[in-house]
């Protein structure tokens, strides 16, 4: 590694993702409820969480305002059976009709995908949390 490489981040490990929440126990009710998520720790004004190798946290905001856009979300294998599951829990889709991308029964077919992912495209669902943060769930189409 030369000098140039030292300062940069691209060897450095990526935080976790952080949601704001403006009641943090009314979202640990949310996740734990309509996700089956429970913190693996917690600290004053933060929950932190962990699926799988990924960690995400929720923490206490007094400001925050929902996001436009996808703030974090899940790749699964089977996002029909995902969808159907969290809408018994009482999880809302979102209703997406743009050029290009329209939902369908909460799922949205999305063209194309990174290459070095080997897939051709996606499905997609969006729904908000109990603070209105934006989750995401993809599932890759060959």
């Amino acid at each position: 590694m030369d000098a140039d490489d030292r300062n940069t981040l691209a060897g450095a490990r990526g935080a976790a993702t952080r949601l704001p929440a403006q009641d943090l126990e009314r979202a640990r009710r949310f996740y734990a409820g309509k996700l089956g998520l429970e913190p693996v720790d917690e600290r004053p004004g933060g929950l932190l969480y962990r699926c799988g190798d990924s960690e995400f946290a929720v923490f206490r905001s007094a400001g925050a305002s929902p996001g436009t856009f996808t703030q974090m979300g899940w790749q699964v294998d089977d996002i029909e059976a995902v969808v159907s599951e969290l809408g018994r829990r009482g999880v809302v889709f979102e209703t997406v009709d743009l050029p290009g991308l329209r939902t369908h029964g909460g799922i949205a077919e999305i063209e194309g995908n990174y290459p070095s992912k080997g897939a051709g495209g996606e499905r997609g669902a969006w729904f908000r949390d109990s603070e209105g943060n934006m989750l995401g769930i993809g599932q890759a189409v060959t």
